[in-house]
């Protein structure tokens, strides 16, 4: 079986969430004939899952729009999130139906998809016990990676993995992150340079994501292009 890569650069958050539900329908329907991966960067935006606390934003829509952040309220699992650019994020279409019918399973294959990808760096990361996401942790304490919050119906998934490759983190300031207090973000340029390993480029994580989630899942990554994802949805 086949992965579909697609790799849309910077595009509005809008625009991939509604191409991500066509994708995720044609999936169900057949047409759209293999799994696909849409990578992509947003410009800022806050992302409100089913499961935002009262609290978690921390400023009033009001402010954020000043400062050019959009604010959407989504229906992937898991509470508030940031895209921004310099944050990887991959959206997985993947058809549960022919690997396993099980939404657990499914998120610990996602983050393993990340902790494989960071290893090529040799960037070693991690998961903690009762936290969606991927870590990092050693004697100068525990810090975020990627947030991960999805989305499945008739078992086909959309939404995905926010990967903090080399963003500067300031729209983090406006939210409670995945609801975790005193969370502490990073990013995978910060790691590897504190690491004193050699920080990869952001084409170089991203190729590696699109490895991790195709060996994760057992399948054969394929680059593809916007017109023909369109094509089939």
């Amino acid at each position: 079986m086949l992965l579909y890569c697609l790799d849309l650069g910077l595009t509005p958050y809008d625009a991939v969430w509604a191409l991500q539900k066509r994708a995720a329908l044609a999936r169900s329907a057949g047409t759209l004939d293999q799994d696909l991966l849409i990578l992509v960067q947003h410009p800022p935006v806050v992302t409100l899952g089913r499961s935002t606390k009262p609290g978690n934003l921390l400023v009033t829509p009001e402010y954020l729009a000043l400062r050019g952040v959009e604010l959407r309220d989504v229906e992937r699992g898991g509470d508030v999130t940031i895209h921004e650019p310099g944050q990887l994020v991959a959206y997985p279409i993947i058809d549960l139906k022919r690997h396993k019918q099980d939404l657990h399973w499914y998120l610990r294959q996602v983050e393993e998809s990340i902790i494989v990808a960071l290893r090529a760096f040799g960037l070693e990361t991690g998961r903690v016990a009762g936290l969606t996401g991927v870590w990092r942790e050693d004697s100068a304490g525990r810090r975020k990676l990627a947030s991960i919050g999805v989305h499945a119906r008739d078992w086909v998934t959309w939404h995905g993995v926010a990967l903090n490759v080399e963003n500067d983190l300031s729209t983090f300031e406006h939210v409670v992150p995945c609801g975790i207090d005193e969370v502490q973000m990073s990013t995978v340029a910060r790691e590897c340079a504190a690491a004193g390993l050699v920080v990869p480029s952001f084409g170089e994580v991203s190729e590696a994501v699109a490895a991790g989630v195709a060996s994760v899942f057992r399948l054969t990554p394929v680059r593809s292009t916007f017109q023909g994802i369109d094509a089939m949805i």
